[in-house]
């Protein structure tokens, strides 16, 4: 089984800070942190382009690679603690800034083929 990964692509209204806001958020989630504390979790930023190569809000993501063979609980562990995370992070950010944070979609792959 190859590294499992968990997408958390941000959509509608999202900018380049709501990104590095909502990667630093899973962060310092602590099971998040422990894992990659101990180099079996890479957290990695995104942003899509558009045909004419401008950053577009609806490409950027944040990708979590759960590296080596992972046990299906701890995978599904990480999926839960991430959107759970997010939740977290939307609620935060309605408390701090004015209108709505964007609308994420949390999705998994596997890496299986």
């Amino acid at each position: 089984m190859a590294n499992r990964t968990v997408r958390v692509r941000l959509t509608h209204g999202a900018s380049e800070s709501d990104i590095g806001a909502l990667k630093a958020w899973l962060e310092r989630e602590q099971k998040l942190e422990e894992l990659r504390s101990r180099g079996r979790l890479a957290i990695e930023e995104r942003a899509g382009t558009e045909e004419s190569g401008h950053a577009m809000g609806a490409g950027l993501e944040i990708v979590l690679v759960l590296i080596g063979v992972v046990a299906s609980k701890l995978f599904d562990e990480v999926y839960e603690q991430v959107k759970s995370g997010v939740r977290a992070w939307q609620e935060n950010r309605r408390a701090v800034e004015r209108g709505e944070p964007p609308e994420v979609e949390v999705t998994l792959d596997g890496g299986e083929r």
